[in-house]
């Protein structure tokens, strides 16, 4: 049996990087224009960054990380999430001593996660995320908004909603929980096994269960917002504010309290309605406490993440247009060994000039060579035989008119045509 790709991952061919690589070039403009920076994290972390950041009672932590032991008998995990590791890094690297706000994006972003394979959410999946630290307003979060909804728009992914929510602060969550407890007593005999014991650990996993029971109970529950604090009601109105000011159309949800433990205050989803019941394209909030969880000093964060395979999936339900690779702009077809070798010395000067050129490599005779070249969309066919050695020149033949040219057998008689 040939061995084939784990369940759950997928290989990205030749074929289609170019889409990754199209997507990829907006993010970079994009965050550019913000005054982004990029950062690469490793793809393992000690387990304990995710127990005490994302949180033990997450569905991420107790099902979903592929947690192991290395040969020092450590025990390290596959990042399961992108924020987690770059807070690390910050705190690591003492980037708190740096005048904040400090704002940086991943891209290439491999993230682990064993569930079940969904639609543009593989078990291996790419994030892209942004990170703001040391910004305690509102517009950091409506900043972080906006980015996710100019990449999207500028992919051409419309039909979106953005929801938004805010689930308090450790001054004012307490209250809530107590509510909230008193009201999941009534009904725990309704709840699954994982939230019997989330009610007495983190009550508000229970509202994130995706079991059925669980979701009925949870519709029904004490709103948070209810019990916001006065500086939580107001971030939430300065957010909404800002949104306004952008001409972002949104929606208050409040049953969004997304899987991580680590959010505080703002969290919110942009939904796509083109890609089923799994429609959230991007997800994030503010993380105020995460960054002293992990051993730095007390300082605000917010931040979002998408999946990169599902942005293209529902890119490409929309019709999404990514522009082709540049096309070759000239095939050297060499007839004879001294024309072959002759024809490579030529492809590689005309390459160090900027143009994209091929040459055979697989002793094709001079008719499949043609097909090739028409295959691979090559504006040119560059034909090389013994009489042209002789006369020191080379046929050109435009591959779109037909049309042949003679030109000096060298990479500065070509550039001319080439241009």
């Amino acid at each position: 049996m040939a061995l084939q790709a784990p369940k759950g991952t997928k290989d990205v061919t030749p074929q289609e990087s170019y889409k990754w690589q199209y997507i990829e070039g907006l993010v970079r403009e994009i965050c550019g224009k913000y005054g982004f920076r990029e950062t690469r994290t490793p793809v393992i972390e000690h387990t304990e960054l995710f127990l005490r950041g994302v949180g033990d009672t997450t569905d991420i932590v107790q099902k979903e990380m592929y947690t192991f032991e290395d040969k020092g008998g450590r025990s390290v995990t596959l990042k399961p999430e992108g924020t987690a590791g770059v807070v690390r890094m910050f705190v690591e690297n003492k980037l708190f001593n740096e005048p904040q706000p400090t704002k940086m994006y991943y891209l290439y972003c491999p993230v682990f996660r064993y569930e079940k394979p969904q639609a543009g959410r593989l078990r291996e999946h790419h994030q892209f995320g942004v990170e703001i630290f040391g910004a305690p307003r509102a517009s950091a979060d409506a900043e972080c908004i906006g980015i996710a909804l100019e990449l999207f728009s500028r992919v051409g992914v419309h039909d979106l909603t953005v929801h938004i929510n805010s689930i308090g602060c450790p001054q004012c969550r307490p209250n809530y929980h107590t509510a909230l407890k008193a009201y999941l007593k009534e009904h725990y005999g309704e709840l699954c096994d994982d939230c019997k014991q989330r009610y007495e650990k983190n009550p508000l996993r229970v509202l994130d269960c995706k079991v059925p029971s669980c979701k009925a109970v949870a519709a029904q529950a004490p709103v948070i917002l209810d019990y916001l604090c006065g500086d939580c009601r107001a971030h939430m109105e300065e957010l909404e504010g800002c949104l306004h000011a952008m001409n972002v159309e949104y929606g208050i949800d409040p049953h969004i309290v997304r899987g991580l433990d680590y959010y505080t205050r703002t969290v919110f989803e942009i939904i796509s309605n083109h890609i089923g019941s799994q429609g959230t394209v991007c997800g994030g909030g503010r993380y105020d406490g995460l960054v002293e969880e992990i051993g730095g000093p007390a300082m605000p964060g917010v931040g979002f993440g998408l999946g990169m395979e599902r942005l293209l999936l529902v890119a490409e339900s929309q019709g999404l247009a990514i522009p082709a690779p540049k096309p070759y702009d000239l095939y050297v077809a060499g007839i004879g060994e001294a024309a072959r070798q002759k024809g490579f010395a030529l492809a590689f000067a005309l390459r160090n000039l900027g143009f994209k050129v091929e040459c055979d490599h697989v002793g094709r005779s001079v008719k499949a060579q043609f097909k090739f070249a028409d295959k691979l969309g090559a504006r040119y066919v560059a034909v090389l035989g013994e009489d042209e050695l002789q006369k020191g020149t080379v046929k050109l033949k435009n591959m779109a008119t037909g049309e042949e040219t003679t030109a000096e057998l060298s990479a500065a008689g070509i550039t001319g045509i080439l241009q």
